[in-house]
């Protein structure tokens, strides 16, 4: 089975918008299985917090070298 994922937002008329790029890869009368994955504020804004102290704890002030890099 394939995944294909993208983000999207439930419409008013409670309808999810699917892009073309996805219904492209799907042909029409396909079945297909929806997971969808909806965040949980508390939590997610827990994991953020955590993950952007954690990631800034490793830079030291010697990395700063690579931040003047072209990127060539």
């Amino acid at each position: 089975m394939k995944a294909l994922e993208f983000e999207a937002r439930i419409n008013p008329d409670n309808t999810l918008p699917i892009p073309p790029s996805v219904l492209a890869e799907v042909p029409t009368g396909q079945t297909v299985k929806i997971l969808m994955l909806v965040p949980d504020s508390t939590e997610d804004a827990e994991w953020e917090e955590m993950a952007s102290g954690e990631f800034l704890r490793g830079y030291a002030e010697s990395d700063a070298i690579y931040d003047r890099l072209s990127g060539r």
